[in-house]
């Protein structure tokens, strides 16, 4: 039987949404919220990630001793993340095991948020800021961010800061949590071996009960681009500079031609950055990547090199960035369109991939696109397209960053 698409939705909000296949080995269910660190309000900055560890310490029913052995029993893979506009909890199990994995997340997602918890996580997550103080590139990365984005929320850093977390308060969390964390402003995805009628039911004797807020989100863009810094610093050895430019948000078609332009400059191997700078000696890393947002998207350049040799790798990385559109050829996008191509179907082999893709989407998009009908407009893409980002993203706002030793 073919992969079939479901959906319904709740007479709260709640969406349900379903990529069904019975000849699947495996389930997988993940709980979507539309709330990130660009939903936050800058006094409580990092409150998205913080909840996310609360989510794991237990309920009225459960202890959080009791969520970890319940998933284990199950021969669960459970884990979540939280991004700047997207925050997730999901599993994976065998399909008689999901209407218990459902019960587990969907209790979870109504955490106890008790004071005790909430100051003993506090302590983790100023340990987690404290370890990725130590790491060159999110250093960079979040003040980049800060710099680029500006007064908009996008600049918001997902762990918040020692302030922003030392200042927080349990009251404050919950009241974020009362009003992100509404019916309306979450999708349950299933993908695998599913009875989408038998979930569904489930799904709403469990969450019907849920309130549905309203939640929105801040839909204009930022102002962005024409700034440049310098960070000194005693930790790092290493010449490090970073570029941040706009693109296509993650609604415009024109992601894919992007997300091309990026892997043909600064892909892991065989890309423009990796030939002029790796293979020449003159850098040990050269990156570009793309990553579409809701409204807009960001293309972020990386070099890392000796700190006298920056200025020269720079120049360099700049040039194959302006003159891409020129040196691009139709094998440079036929080769990237079957990498990129490559990712999505192993993605889409397993339940949990395609759980994971159809929960982004929606939530994004309140839209459902087929794994062959993605992959068709990835192929889609021509050199034009290709050459005509190309230009587009050379000659974006652009925030540009170093960070070298402080000497």
């Amino acid at each position: 039987m073919p992969i079939a698409f479901q959906q319904r939705t709740l007479a709260n909000g709640l969406s349900i949404i379903a990529e069904t296949d019975p000849e699947a080995h495996t389930a997988a269910i993940g709980f979507f919220v539309r709330t990130g660190a660009r939903d936050e309000a800058p006094a409580v900055m990092g409150v998205s990630h913080f909840l996310e560890h609360m989510m794991f310490k237990g309920t009225d029913r459960r202890t959080s001793d009791d969520v970890n052995r319940e998933f284990d029993e199950l021969g669960a893979r459970s884990n979540a993340y939280t991004s700047t506009e997207l925050t997730a909890f999901h599993t994976a199990v065998l399909p008689e095991f999901l209407p218990k994995a459902t019960d587990i997340l969907a209790d979870m997602m109504r955490p106890a948020l008790r004071e005790q918890d909430f100051s003993t996580e506090r302590g983790v997550i100023l340990e987690e800021i404290a370890m990725y103080e130590d790491e060159p590139f999110w250093v960079l990365y979040e003040r980049a961010s800060e710099e680029h984005f500006g007064a908009h929320p996008m600049r918001h850093r997902v762990l918040g800061t020692k302030d922003t977390i030392t200042n927080l308060t349990a009251p404050q969390m919950r009241d974020y949590f009362a009003n992100r964390y509404s019916a309306d402003n979450t999708v349950v995805a299933l993908s695998g071996n599913v009875d989408f009628d038998a979930q569904c039911r489930q799904i709403e004797s469990l969450c019907g009960h849920w309130q549905r807020t309203k939640a929105a989100r801040d839909p204009v863009a930022p102002t962005v681009g024409g700034k440049t810094f310098e960070i000194r610093s005693d930790k790092v050895t290493r010449a490090y500079t970073m570029l941040m430019a706009m693109g296509p948000g993650i609604a415009d078609p024109r992601r894919y031609p992007a997300f091309i332009v990026a892997q043909a400059l600064g892909g892991s191997d065989n890309s423009k950055l990796h030939w002029a700078l790796i293979e020449e000696g003159l850098a040990e890393e050269a990156t570009a990547s793309f990553d579409p947002h809701d409204g807009f998207g960001s293309l972020t350049v990386l070099t890392a090199c000796e700190p006298a040799r920056e200025p020269e790798v720079w120049t360099i990385a700049q040039r194959e960035l302006a003159s891409l559109a020129d040196t691009v050829t139709q094998g440079d996008v036929e080769r990237i369109r079957a990498k990129v191509a490559t990712g999505v179907v192993l993605a889409g082999e397993r339940p949990d991939g395609r759980m994971h893709r159809i929960g982004r989407q929606w939530t994004y998009l309140k839209t459902y696109t087929t794994l062959e009908a993605e992959l068709a407009m990835i192929n889609a893409v021509t050199l034009d397209d290709v050459k005509q980002m190309a230009r587009q993203l050379a000659a974006a706002p652009r925030t540009v960053g170093r960070l070298v030793p402080n000497a």
